[in-house]
């Protein structure tokens, strides 16, 4: 499972005028927040949770407000900031990597959105002699950006902005690259698109596939503007809650350990099916053998993150992982109450709805006891009780019934 997601917010935003006279384009404010918020927050929500920021102008700004360990969509996320020694460059950029970079990692534009499935895509793998995948967007007026010559899925040749305003695919800002690709780094400053990438599509290392989406950048002041509602309106969607043991794996009785992850039938691919619509998905589960002293609250993020292994590996992800310890007859009296979060109360539902921008009135909830049920009623949303078989049909249908659209 890749985890690694490099962002690259070295740039001196000089399209912006004034805006970036004293903040790096990056952390200009999009919706009551630096617009990199965004951007990390959506690599942690697909599990990337080595966060790698390659800053330069203004870097210290970038230090400040980052580098260090943060709890982002559940999980533990370490943020890593490198602060350029001269202006590198989007590609010499790449050269502050080594000693750094795993064997393969996603890497990203720090000015621009791009609503694609990150883990999907960084679960496709490169063959040799591909060194990077580049995640391709069709726009109508490309001149801006320049073109993509795409030959299946090799990349041929790049078409230089200004050559036409025609429709035409281009570079999206969002790449699976190799270690590899450090390598290439010839000269400091210099262009990942112009010195490193058309170099190698003429020697056919690099590949590329095309995605639908979302897509803005904020390099220019109309398209900054615009992005408060862009960001706003894309990421309001519905969410499917699955409850946990007994719905997406068997429920063994205090299930915590990895080895005793056994999927339902069609558990994964209805994770997928979620994804893949563009929808939100999370996990709310009531983990009472916390507070009978079964186990920890590690072991359940262990078990949590050995799900979301296990799902990656089939381009699939949950967005977030929201437990309830509490038992009102709890062993441990740090966790004997009765808690809101604890199902059939809402509380855990009611808590990721006031954190993440979700559509409830489309949105559903998964489970298999009439107190999951209760809870998604508490929380006024949909509800399905799973009772065994195939968990993919059950989903599916009810996408179809409440309307995939986002």
């Amino acid at each position: 499972m890749i985890s690694q997601c490099v962002i690259l917010v070295g740039g001196l935003g000089t399209r912006l005028g004034e805006l970036t006279r004293a903040t790096p384009k990056p952390l200009l404010p999009v919706n009551g927040k630096p617009f990199l918020d965004h951007l990390i927050h959506r690599a942690a929500r697909f599990g990337f949770t080595d966060i790698v920021l390659l800053a330069g102008y203004l870097g210290d700004q970038v230090l400040a407000r980052y580098a260090g360990p943060q709890r982002i969509a559940g999980r533990d996320v370490q943020v890593r900031v490198v602060v350029e020694r001269e202006p590198a460059g989007t590609g010499g950029a790449l050269r502050y990597l080594d000693g750094i970079a795993d064997e393969y990692f996603l890497l990203m534009n720090g000015d621009s959105w791009f609503d694609m499935d990150l883990r999907a895509f960084a679960g496709a793998p490169l063959v040799k002699p591909t060194l990077a995948k580049i995640a391709l967007r069709r726009l109508e007026n490309s001149g801006r950006y320049g073109g993509v010559i795409l030959d299946r899925d090799r990349i041929v040749d790049f078409a230089a902005a200004g050559a036409g305003n025609g429709d035409s695919l281009i570079n999206a800002g969002i790449y699976l690259a190799s270690r590899e690709l450090i390598g290439e780094v010839r000269q400091i400053p210099c262009s990942l698109e112009r010195d490193i990438f058309a170099p190698m599509a003429k020697e056919g290392r690099l590949s590329g596939a095309s995605f639908e989406g979302t897509f803005i950048d904020i390099g220019i002041a109309d398209d900054y503007a615009r992005a408060e509602t862009v960001l706003r309106d894309n990421l309001h969607r519905p969410a499917v809650f699955f409850d946990r043991d007994g719905v997406l794996n068997l429920d063994e009785g205090y299930t915590h350990k990895p080895d005793a992850l056994h999927w339902n039938p069609g558990a994964v691919a209805a994770v997928r099916a979620v994804n893949a619509a563009g929808w939100y998905v999370f996990v709310v589960t009531n983990q009472a053998g916390v507070g009978h002293g079964h186990y920890g609250e590690k072991d359940v993020d262990i078990f949590h993150r050995h799900m979301e292994a296990e799902l990656a590996r089939e381009g699939a992800h949950i967005d977030e992982f929201v437990y309830c310890p509490f038992h009102p007859d709890a062993k441990l009296a740090a966790y004997r109450r009765d808690s809101a979060y604890r199902k059939p109360n809402p509380g855990m539902i009611l808590d990721i709805l006031a954190r993440w921008p979700v559509d409830a009135p489309r949105s559903f909830l998964v489970g298999d006891r009439d107190s999951d049920l209760k809870a998604a009623a508490g929380a006024s949303i949909g509800a399905y009780l799973y009772s065994g078989g195939d968990l993919n049909a059950l989903v599916t249908g009810a996408l179809k019934e409440r309307g995939t659209g986002r």
